[in-house]
C-alpha cells in the first residue's frame, strides 16, 4: 500500500510474471465475472489456457512439466488474482495444494502422470477433505477405503470441494483403518474419467465466491488401483498436518491482497464521490477510516511478507502459518466493512466490486481451518 515498500521476495523474474498474470486476468478472467458466476465456475477451457502461458503448477520442477519456479511464484499469481478482485479461478487449491501433495508425497510414476498435465490445464486438481459432518475436524470422517485385492474401495460423502465441478484428479482423504482414528487415515487419488460410482452432485449456491467451482462429490464403492495410493498408507493424517501450514499462509497471501485492493477501491471512490459540496475523501472520518484500513492493509501485507521468506527458507511453523491465516483474515473482513459503509448504498449493490469482496471475504475465516481453531493451535504453542 505504502509508496515506497517493495515486498523484499519479489525479484525481477516474479515481477515480469506478475506482469503476464496481469494481462492475461484482465482479458480473459475480469471480463467474464457475471457469466462465472452464473455458472458457479470458470470455463473449462480457460484452465488449458492458463496452462498455455505457464501460469499453472508455477513452482513445480520442469522435470515434471512445471515452470520451475519457487513457491514465491505460486504466491505471485495468487496475490495478482486476489488483487484484481477475482475469486472464481481455483487455482489456489490445483498448484498451490494438490500438485504439492503430488510433489512431496507422490512416487516419481505418479508425478510423471499427473503432474505435467496438471500444468497444461488438461488435468484439474481438487482435494476432498471436508464431509457433511467433519469440517476442521479431520478426526471425525466418515469416508473409507477398503483394499479389496489390487484395488481400494472408496465410500463416502464429500462437501465444499473447490474445482469438484472440473475435477479430473481429486484426492480424496479416507480413513483405510476406521479403528486406528487419526492413525487410520490414507490419501487416495481418484481419476475421475474412469470411475464409475464416482459422481458430482450440486454446485453450491453460496453467499460469496459465485463464480468458484465448489462441489458435492459422492464415492459409491469406487474402485481405485491401489498404486494411486500417495504416500503410505495410513499416514495421511500427518502429511495433512504439514501442508496445511502452507495452505493456510496461501489463503494469508490471499487476504493481504484483496485487504490491498479493497482500501485503493474505496480511496479512488470517495475522492471521485461528491457529497455535502466536496469530495467524499475530504471529510476527515473519511480519511481517518481510510487512513486505519490502509495502515491496517500494510501490516498484513508485512506479516505475510514475512511468513513466505520463512515458508521460502523451510522455516515457516504451523503455529506462525495459523497466526498469519487468523490475523489477515480477520483484518480482511474489518477492512472491507469500512469500505462499503464508506460507498454508502452503492456498497451494497453487486455491481460494485467492493459488495463481491465484501461477500467473498466471509468464508476465508471459515475454511483451510476456522479461526476458532487457528486461535487453539497459537494457544497450544504459547
Amino acid at each position: 500500500m505504502t509508496s515506497t515498500y517493495k515486498s523484499p521476495w519479489i525479484d525481477d523474474e516474479i515481477v515480469a510474471l506478475r506482469e503476464m498474470a496481469t494481462k492475461f486476468f484482465e482479458a480473459e478472467l475480469m471480463p467474464h465475472q457475471e457469466r462465472f458466476a452464473a455458472q458457479k465456475s470458470v470455463d473449462r477451457d480457460f484452465w488449458r489456457k492458463a496452462g498455455d502461458l505457464g501460469l499453472l503448477c508455477a513452482s513445480i520442477p520442469e522435470e515434471y512439466g512445471g515452470g520451475g519456479g519457487t513457491l514465491a511464484h505460486d504466491f505471485a499469481l495468487f496475490d495478482v488474482q486476489y488483487g484484481l478482485g477475482d475469486t472464481a479461478f481455483g487455482n489456489m487449491v490445483h498448484s498451490g495444494l494438490v500438485a504439492h501433495y503430488i510433489l512431496a508425497y507422490g512416487s516419481e510414476e505418479q508425478k510423471k502422470r499427473w503432474l505435467p498435465g496438471m500444468a497444461t490445464g488438461d488435468l484439474v486438481g481438487a482435494i476432498a477433505m471436508t464431509e457433511p459432518g467433519a469440517g476442521s475436524d479431520l478426526k471425525a470422517l466418515r469416508s473409507t477405503a477398503v483394499r479389496d485385492g489390487g484395488d481400494f474401495v472408496v465410500n463416502g460423502q464429500k462437501t465444499f470441494i473447490s474445482n469438484g465441478k472440473h475435477a479430473d484428479l481429486v484426492i480424496v482423504v479416507a480413513k483405510t483403518d476406521p479403528s486406528a482414528g487419526a492413525k487410520g487415515i490414507s490419501l487416495i487419488v481418484v481419476e475421475t474419467a474412469d470411475a464409475p460410482g464416482y459422481e458430482v452432485g450440486r454446485l453450491l449456491d453460496k453467499v460469496g465466491m459465485k463464480g468458484q467451482d465448489t462441489a458435492e462429490l459422492s464415492f459409491v464403492d469406487v474402485r481405485v488401483p491401489a498404486a494411486n495410493l500417495l504416500g503410505a498408507e495410513n499416514a495421511g493424517f500427518g502429511y495433512l498436518m504439514k501442508q496445511l501450514a502452507h495452505e493456510r499462509l496461501v489463503v494469508a497471501v490471499c487476504a493481504a491482497a484483496a485487504t490491498e485492493a479493497a482500501v485503493a477501491l474505496t480511496v479512488q471512490y470517495t475522492k471521485d464521490r461528491k457529497a455535502f459540496g466536496g469530495a467524499l475523501f475530504d471529510m476527515q472520518n473519511t480519511r481517518f477510516v481510510l487512513a486505519d484500513c490502509a495502515t491496517r492493509a500494510h501490516v498484513s501485507r508485512v506479516f505475510v511478507d514475512s511468513c513466505i521468506e520463512r515458508h521460502l527458507r523451510g522455516e515457516l511453523d504451523g503455529p506462525t502459518a495459523s497466526m498469519a491465516k487468523a490475523y489477515t483474515t480477520e483484518i480482511q473482513g474489518e477492512v472491507v466493512d469500512s469500505c462499503v459503509q464508506l460507498f454508502g448504498g452503492y456498497g451494497y449493490m453487486l455491481e460494485y466490486p467492493i459488495a463481491r469482496m465484501y461477500a467473498d471475504a466471509r468464508v476465508q475465516r471459515i475454511y483451510a481451518g476456522a479461526n476458532e481453531v487457528m486461535k487453539e493451535l497459537i494457544a497450544r504453542s504459547l
